[in-house]
Protein backbone atom coordinates (compact mmCIF):
# COMPACT_ATOMS: atom_id res chain seq x y z
CA UNK A 1 0.00 0.00 0.00
CA UNK A 2 0.98 3.65 -0.58
CA UNK A 3 2.87 5.32 1.80
CA UNK A 4 0.60 8.73 1.92
CA UNK A 5 -2.62 6.24 1.59
CA UNK A 6 -1.49 5.17 5.15
CA UNK A 7 -0.58 8.42 6.05
CA UNK A 8 -4.14 9.97 5.08
CA UNK A 9 -5.87 7.10 6.71
CA UNK A 10 -3.78 7.89 10.00
CA UNK A 11 -4.86 11.50 9.88
CA UNK A 12 -8.12 10.39 9.70
CA UNK A 13 -8.36 8.44 12.52
CA UNK A 14 -6.78 10.84 14.42
CA UNK A 15 -8.66 13.69 14.05
CA UNK A 16 -11.95 11.51 15.23
CA UNK A 17 -9.71 10.58 18.03
CA UNK A 18 -9.85 14.07 18.86
CA UNK A 19 -13.57 14.47 18.91
CA UNK A 20 -14.26 11.18 20.79
CA UNK A 21 -11.40 10.55 23.05
CA UNK A 22 -12.75 13.43 25.63
CA UNK A 23 -15.75 11.41 25.95
CA UNK A 24 -14.06 8.12 27.01
CA UNK A 25 -11.40 9.68 29.47
CA UNK A 26 -13.80 12.36 30.84
CA UNK A 27 -14.02 10.40 34.12
CA UNK A 28 -10.63 9.56 34.08
CA UNK A 29 -7.16 11.55 34.95
CA UNK A 30 -5.97 11.47 31.92
CA UNK A 31 -5.95 14.72 29.18
CA UNK A 32 -6.18 14.68 24.99
CA UNK A 33 -2.14 15.74 25.34
CA UNK A 34 -1.43 12.45 26.82
CA UNK A 35 -3.05 10.10 24.61
CA UNK A 36 -1.63 12.00 21.72
CA UNK A 37 1.59 11.53 23.31
CA UNK A 38 0.95 8.24 24.03
CA UNK A 39 -0.23 7.40 20.26
CA UNK A 40 3.05 9.08 18.94
CA UNK A 41 5.25 7.10 20.95
CA UNK A 42 3.40 3.84 20.49
CA UNK A 43 3.47 4.67 16.49
CA UNK A 44 7.34 5.65 16.47
CA UNK A 45 8.14 2.24 18.38
CA UNK A 46 6.71 0.42 15.84
CA UNK A 47 8.22 2.33 13.03
CA UNK A 48 12.06 1.84 14.85
CA UNK A 49 15.20 3.62 13.53
CA UNK A 50 12.55 6.10 11.50
CA UNK A 51 11.16 7.68 15.03
CA UNK A 52 11.44 11.67 13.99
CA UNK A 53 14.35 14.27 15.55
CA UNK A 54 13.44 17.88 16.48
CA UNK A 55 17.04 18.56 15.76
CA UNK A 56 16.63 17.34 12.09
CA UNK A 57 14.27 19.75 10.82
CA UNK A 58 14.03 22.85 12.48
CA UNK A 59 12.23 24.72 9.98
CA UNK A 60 9.46 23.08 9.75
CA UNK A 61 8.92 22.46 13.38
CA UNK A 62 9.08 26.59 14.09
CA UNK A 63 6.87 27.01 11.24
CA UNK A 64 4.00 24.40 12.65
CA UNK A 65 5.00 25.43 16.44
CA UNK A 66 3.82 28.98 15.15
CA UNK A 67 0.84 28.09 13.87
CA UNK A 68 -0.40 26.33 16.29
CA UNK A 69 0.75 29.27 19.04
CA UNK A 70 -0.87 32.13 17.12
CA UNK A 71 -4.27 30.24 16.68
CA UNK A 72 -4.29 29.38 20.65
CA UNK A 73 -3.86 32.50 20.81
CA UNK A 74 -6.35 34.01 19.02
CA UNK A 75 -8.45 31.61 20.66
CA UNK A 76 -8.00 32.89 24.44
CA UNK A 77 -8.69 36.24 23.34
CA UNK A 78 -11.56 35.21 21.61
CA UNK A 79 -13.06 33.34 24.45
CA UNK A 80 -12.44 36.70 26.95
CA UNK A 81 -15.51 38.34 28.29
CA UNK A 82 -13.24 40.79 30.46
CA UNK A 83 -12.43 44.32 29.21
CA UNK A 84 -9.04 45.12 29.49
CA UNK A 85 -8.12 47.71 32.53
CA UNK A 86 -5.64 48.02 35.21
CA UNK A 87 -7.69 46.46 38.00
CA UNK A 88 -9.73 43.95 36.45
CA UNK A 89 -6.46 42.56 34.91
CA UNK A 90 -4.32 43.14 38.15
CA UNK A 91 -3.39 39.22 38.37
CA UNK A 92 -2.65 39.03 34.86
CA UNK A 93 0.01 41.72 35.38
CA UNK A 94 1.24 40.50 38.27
CA UNK A 95 2.36 37.20 36.48
CA UNK A 96 3.49 39.33 33.59
CA UNK A 97 5.56 41.29 35.69
CA UNK A 98 6.58 39.25 38.61
CA UNK A 99 6.18 36.03 37.91
CA UNK A 100 7.49 35.47 34.49
CA UNK A 101 11.03 37.74 34.86
CA UNK A 102 11.38 35.28 38.45
CA UNK A 103 11.12 32.68 36.04
CA UNK A 104 13.29 33.54 33.80
CA UNK A 105 15.91 34.59 36.15
CA UNK A 106 15.86 30.93 38.18
CA UNK A 107 15.89 29.43 34.78
CA UNK A 108 19.21 30.98 33.77
CA UNK A 109 20.41 30.26 37.02
CA UNK A 110 19.25 26.36 36.73
CA UNK A 111 20.79 26.20 33.46
CA UNK A 112 24.22 27.98 34.22
CA UNK A 113 25.36 26.60 37.36
CA UNK A 114 23.56 23.17 37.73
CA UNK A 115 23.89 22.17 33.85
CA UNK A 116 26.72 23.98 33.08
CA UNK A 117 25.06 25.58 30.12
CA UNK A 118 26.71 28.64 28.49
CA UNK A 119 25.27 32.15 29.37
CA UNK A 120 23.35 31.97 25.96
CA UNK A 121 22.19 29.12 25.87
CA UNK A 122 20.94 29.30 29.37
CA UNK A 123 19.70 32.58 28.67
CA UNK A 124 17.34 30.75 25.80
CA UNK A 125 16.26 28.13 28.53
CA UNK A 126 15.12 30.67 30.55
CA UNK A 127 12.87 32.44 27.78
CA UNK A 128 11.39 29.59 25.79
CA UNK A 129 10.35 27.96 29.48
CA UNK A 130 9.01 31.19 31.13
CA UNK A 131 5.74 31.84 28.93
CA UNK A 132 2.42 29.40 30.11
CA UNK A 133 1.34 27.89 27.20
CA UNK A 134 -1.81 28.36 25.69
CA UNK A 135 -2.26 25.37 23.42
CA UNK A 136 -2.00 22.79 26.30
CA UNK A 137 -3.60 25.07 28.98
CA UNK A 138 -7.51 24.29 27.55
CA UNK A 139 -8.62 22.57 30.98
CA UNK A 140 -7.73 25.84 32.83
CA UNK A 141 -8.95 28.23 30.84
CA UNK A 142 -12.09 30.58 30.46
CA UNK A 143 -14.62 28.34 28.27
CA UNK A 144 -16.73 30.10 25.38
CA UNK A 145 -17.34 33.67 25.45
CA UNK A 146 -20.56 34.39 27.05
CA UNK A 147 -20.54 31.20 28.92
CA UNK A 148 -21.10 32.52 32.55
CA UNK A 149 -19.28 34.24 34.85
CA UNK A 150 -15.21 34.04 34.54
CA UNK A 151 -13.73 32.95 38.19
CA UNK A 152 -10.54 34.68 38.73
CA UNK A 153 -8.08 31.18 38.34
CA UNK A 154 -9.32 30.46 35.14
CA UNK A 155 -8.91 34.23 34.07
CA UNK A 156 -5.65 35.16 35.24
CA UNK A 157 -4.82 31.62 33.44
CA UNK A 158 -6.08 32.66 30.04
CA UNK A 159 -4.97 36.08 30.06
CA UNK A 160 -1.61 34.88 31.02
CA UNK A 161 -0.48 32.61 28.45
CA UNK A 162 -2.38 35.36 26.05
CA UNK A 163 0.71 37.72 26.70
CA UNK A 164 3.84 35.91 28.01
CA UNK A 165 4.09 34.11 24.46
CA UNK A 166 4.74 37.72 23.22
CA UNK A 167 6.43 38.98 25.99
CA UNK A 168 8.99 36.11 26.29
CA UNK A 169 10.27 37.58 22.47
CA UNK A 170 12.57 40.09 23.97
CA UNK A 171 14.34 37.43 26.12
CA UNK A 172 14.69 35.19 23.22
CA UNK A 173 16.41 38.04 21.11
CA UNK A 174 18.74 39.17 23.88
CA UNK A 175 20.13 35.39 24.45
CA UNK A 176 19.99 35.79 20.36
CA UNK A 177 22.02 38.35 20.43
CA UNK A 178 24.42 36.99 23.40
CA UNK A 179 24.84 34.37 21.33
CA UNK A 180 25.96 36.42 18.06
CA UNK A 181 28.49 38.85 20.12
CA UNK A 182 29.79 36.73 22.93
CA UNK A 183 29.50 39.35 25.28
CA UNK A 184 26.06 40.10 27.58
CA UNK A 185 27.07 43.65 27.65
CA UNK A 186 27.72 45.83 24.66
CA UNK A 187 26.91 49.06 22.41
CA UNK A 188 24.84 46.70 21.03
CA UNK A 189 22.50 46.41 24.56
CA UNK A 190 20.63 49.80 23.34
CA UNK A 191 19.57 48.35 20.28
CA UNK A 192 17.94 45.37 22.34
CA UNK A 193 16.26 47.70 24.89
CA UNK A 194 15.22 50.18 22.03
CA UNK A 195 13.92 48.01 19.03
CA UNK A 196 13.63 44.41 20.60
CA UNK A 197 11.92 45.48 23.99
CA UNK A 198 9.92 49.22 23.29
CA UNK A 199 9.26 49.16 19.17
CA UNK A 200 8.45 45.69 18.88
CA UNK A 201 5.82 45.38 22.20
CA UNK A 202 4.56 48.73 21.27
CA UNK A 203 3.79 47.73 17.71
CA UNK A 204 2.52 44.56 18.59
CA UNK A 205 -0.10 46.09 20.86
CA UNK A 206 -0.69 49.30 18.41
CA UNK A 207 -1.17 46.79 15.54
CA UNK A 208 -3.55 44.39 16.93
CA UNK A 209 -5.48 47.10 18.23
CA UNK A 210 -6.06 48.70 15.01
CA UNK A 211 -6.33 45.57 13.07
CA UNK A 212 -9.14 44.20 16.18
CA UNK A 213 -10.86 47.91 15.61
CA UNK A 214 -10.82 47.59 11.34
CA UNK A 215 -12.54 43.49 12.17
CA UNK A 216 -14.54 44.55 13.88
CA UNK A 217 -16.05 47.16 11.75
CA UNK A 218 -15.60 44.92 8.82
CA UNK A 219 -17.85 41.92 10.98
CA UNK A 220 -20.25 43.72 12.87
CA UNK A 221 -20.78 47.14 11.15
CA UNK A 222 -20.48 46.63 7.28
CA UNK A 223 -24.72 46.19 7.21
CA UNK A 224 -25.66 43.50 4.62
CA UNK A 225 -21.71 43.11 3.84
CA UNK A 226 -20.81 42.29 7.41
CA UNK A 227 -18.65 38.97 7.83
CA UNK A 228 -21.25 38.51 10.80
CA UNK A 229 -23.89 37.60 8.05
CA UNK A 230 -21.89 34.64 6.50
CA UNK A 231 -22.05 33.06 9.60
CA UNK A 232 -18.91 31.51 8.62
CA UNK A 233 -16.21 30.84 11.52
CA UNK A 234 -12.66 30.72 9.47
CA UNK A 235 -12.75 34.67 9.52
CA UNK A 236 -11.27 34.31 13.03
CA UNK A 237 -8.12 32.29 10.73
CA UNK A 238 -8.35 34.93 8.01
CA UNK A 239 -8.21 37.51 11.03
CA UNK A 240 -5.24 35.72 12.74
CA UNK A 241 -3.21 35.48 9.96
CA UNK A 242 -3.89 39.21 8.97
CA UNK A 243 -2.69 40.73 12.47
CA UNK A 244 0.07 38.03 12.66
CA UNK A 245 1.52 39.34 9.58
CA UNK A 246 0.64 42.93 9.99
CA UNK A 247 2.47 43.13 12.89
CA UNK A 248 5.33 41.34 11.35
CA UNK A 249 5.82 42.80 8.77
CA UNK A 250 6.06 46.69 11.15
CA UNK A 251 8.70 44.49 12.99
CA UNK A 252 6.52 44.18 15.86
CA UNK A 253 5.22 40.99 17.91
CA UNK A 254 2.99 38.98 16.10
CA UNK A 255 2.41 37.23 18.96
CA UNK A 256 0.87 40.33 21.14
CA UNK A 257 -1.06 41.63 18.21
CA UNK A 258 -2.93 38.51 17.31
CA UNK A 259 -4.29 38.22 21.27
CA UNK A 260 -4.47 41.85 21.24
CA UNK A 261 -6.52 41.72 18.39
CA UNK A 262 -8.56 38.59 19.22
CA UNK A 263 -9.45 40.55 22.48
CA UNK A 264 -10.55 43.89 20.61
CA UNK A 265 -12.83 42.26 18.34
CA UNK A 266 -14.07 40.32 21.49
CA UNK A 267 -14.98 43.44 22.51
CA UNK A 268 -16.67 44.75 19.47
CA UNK A 269 -21.05 44.07 19.83
CA UNK A 270 -20.24 41.77 23.17
CA UNK A 271 -23.10 40.28 23.43
CA UNK A 272 -23.46 39.11 19.33
CA UNK A 273 -23.85 35.46 19.00
CA UNK A 274 -21.16 35.28 16.06
CA UNK A 275 -18.73 35.64 18.97
CA UNK A 276 -19.57 32.10 19.67
CA UNK A 277 -18.98 30.63 16.22
CA UNK A 278 -15.47 32.49 15.89
CA UNK A 279 -14.21 31.03 18.99
CA UNK A 280 -15.32 27.29 18.68
CA UNK A 281 -13.52 27.46 14.71
CA UNK A 282 -10.37 28.18 16.84
CA UNK A 283 -10.68 26.28 19.30
CA UNK A 284 -11.38 22.92 16.58
CA UNK A 285 -8.44 24.14 14.70
CA UNK A 286 -6.58 24.27 17.72
CA UNK A 287 -7.12 20.80 18.76
CA UNK A 288 -5.79 19.48 15.66
CA UNK A 289 -2.53 21.29 15.65
CA UNK A 290 -2.05 20.22 18.83
CA UNK A 291 -2.96 16.73 18.31
CA UNK A 292 -0.08 16.96 15.17
CA UNK A 293 2.35 18.18 17.72
CA UNK A 294 1.97 16.32 20.48
CA UNK A 295 1.72 12.90 18.40
CA UNK A 296 5.26 14.30 16.57
CA UNK A 297 6.59 15.14 20.28
CA UNK A 298 5.73 11.59 21.35
CA UNK A 299 7.18 10.20 18.17
CA UNK A 300 10.28 11.88 19.14
CA UNK A 301 10.48 10.78 22.91
CA UNK A 302 10.87 7.37 21.46
CA UNK A 303 13.84 8.89 18.93
CA UNK A 304 16.90 10.92 19.85
CA UNK A 305 14.54 13.57 22.31
CA UNK A 306 15.32 12.15 25.13
CA UNK A 307 18.79 10.41 24.84
CA UNK A 308 21.00 13.10 26.36
CA UNK A 309 18.90 12.63 29.88
CA UNK A 310 20.95 12.51 32.51
CA UNK A 311 20.60 13.27 36.72
CA UNK A 312 20.87 16.92 36.32
CA UNK A 313 18.90 17.55 33.91
CA UNK A 314 16.41 15.77 35.49
CA UNK A 315 16.46 17.52 38.40
CA UNK A 316 16.38 21.06 36.46
CA UNK A 317 13.36 19.76 34.89
CA UNK A 318 11.77 18.52 38.31
CA UNK A 319 12.70 21.81 39.70
CA UNK A 320 11.29 24.34 36.76
CA UNK A 321 7.88 21.90 37.29
CA UNK A 322 7.38 21.47 40.54
CA UNK A 323 9.65 24.29 42.57
CA UNK A 324 10.41 27.12 40.31
CA UNK A 325 6.49 27.79 38.65
CA UNK A 326 4.70 27.60 41.97
CA UNK A 327 7.17 29.91 43.80
CA UNK A 328 7.52 32.78 41.88
CA UNK A 329 3.86 32.32 41.04
CA UNK A 330 2.90 32.89 44.31
CA UNK A 331 5.83 35.81 45.04
CA UNK A 332 3.64 37.49 42.06
CA UNK A 333 0.57 36.82 43.77
CA UNK A 334 1.42 38.26 47.50
CA UNK A 335 -1.33 40.80 48.61
CA UNK A 336 -3.99 40.07 46.00
CA UNK A 337 -7.43 39.51 47.24
CA UNK A 338 -7.36 35.95 45.65
CA UNK A 339 -7.82 33.16 48.47
CA UNK A 340 -4.63 31.08 49.46
CA UNK A 341 -6.21 28.27 47.23
CA UNK A 342 -6.85 30.07 43.87
CA UNK A 343 -3.37 31.22 43.98
CA UNK A 344 -1.87 28.02 44.52
CA UNK A 345 -3.74 26.44 41.55
CA UNK A 346 -2.64 29.44 39.53
CA UNK A 347 0.68 28.99 40.52
CA UNK A 348 1.09 25.26 40.19
CA UNK A 349 -0.68 25.28 36.59
CA UNK A 350 1.77 27.07 34.43
CA UNK A 351 1.42 24.92 32.04
CA UNK A 352 4.77 24.40 28.96
CA UNK A 353 4.37 23.12 25.79
CA UNK A 354 4.40 24.36 22.22
CA UNK A 355 5.56 27.42 22.55
CA UNK A 356 8.71 26.34 24.19
CA UNK A 357 9.87 24.09 21.15
CA UNK A 358 8.92 27.03 18.99
CA UNK A 359 11.02 29.99 20.66
CA UNK A 360 13.82 27.34 21.15
CA UNK A 361 13.47 26.33 17.16
CA UNK A 362 12.62 29.83 16.18
CA UNK A 363 16.30 31.12 18.66
CA UNK A 364 18.40 27.65 16.86
CA UNK A 365 17.68 29.23 13.12
CA UNK A 366 18.79 32.27 13.63
CA UNK A 367 22.43 31.46 15.78
CA UNK A 368 24.67 29.12 17.36
CA UNK A 369 24.36 28.06 20.74
CA UNK A 370 26.36 25.85 22.41
CA UNK A 371 25.11 22.63 23.99
CA UNK A 372 21.96 23.15 21.82
CA UNK A 373 21.00 19.49 21.87
CA UNK A 374 21.04 19.68 26.08
CA UNK A 375 18.59 22.61 25.47
CA UNK A 376 16.69 20.45 23.75
CA UNK A 377 16.76 17.57 26.17
CA UNK A 378 15.82 19.77 28.84
CA UNK A 379 12.29 21.34 27.06
CA UNK A 380 11.30 18.44 25.71
CA UNK A 381 11.67 16.59 29.37
CA UNK A 382 10.04 20.06 31.50
CA UNK A 383 7.38 19.59 28.50
CA UNK A 384 6.25 15.88 28.85
CA UNK A 385 6.84 16.26 32.69
CA UNK A 386 4.33 19.37 32.80
CA UNK A 387 1.78 17.56 30.34
CA UNK A 388 1.68 14.52 32.32
CA UNK A 389 1.52 16.10 35.13
CA UNK A 390 -1.06 18.89 34.25
CA UNK A 391 -3.16 16.50 32.30
CA UNK A 392 -3.50 14.20 34.85
CA UNK A 393 -4.17 16.69 38.16
CA UNK A 394 -6.60 19.79 35.88
CA UNK A 395 -9.52 17.63 36.43
CA UNK A 396 -10.06 16.45 40.01
CA UNK A 397 -7.96 20.57 40.88
CA UNK A 398 -10.15 22.55 38.99
CA UNK A 399 -13.01 20.71 40.57
CA UNK A 400 -12.23 20.60 44.26
CA UNK A 401 -11.36 24.28 43.77
CA UNK A 402 -15.12 24.60 42.18
CA UNK A 403 -16.75 23.21 45.10
CA UNK A 404 -14.78 24.82 47.16
CA UNK A 405 -15.70 28.13 46.24
CA UNK A 406 -19.12 27.32 45.68
CA UNK A 407 -19.11 26.38 49.67
CA UNK A 408 -17.66 29.82 50.27
CA UNK A 409 -20.37 31.53 48.30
Amino acid sequence: MDMHIMVLGGIGLLILLVAWLPLVIKRLPLSLPIVCIAVGYGLARLMGDAAPSPLAHPGILETVTEIAVIISLAGAGLRLDRKIGIKRWANTWRLLGITMPLTIVMVVLVGFFLLGLPLETALLLGAVIAPTDPVLASDVQVGPPRSGPEDEVRFALTSEAGLNDGLAFPFTYLAIAVATHATLFDTWNWHWLGMDVVWRIGIGVAAGWGMGRLLGALTFRSGKLSLASTGQGFVALGGTFLSYAGAEMLHGYGFIAVFVAALTLRGEEDKHDYHVRLADFSEEIEKLLMMAMLVFLGAAMAGTALDGVNGLIVMAAVATVFLIRPLTGMIGLVGTAMPWHERCVVSVFGIRGIGSFYYLAYALNQADFGQAETAWTVVSLIVLISVVFHGMSAGPLMVLMDRKNRHRA
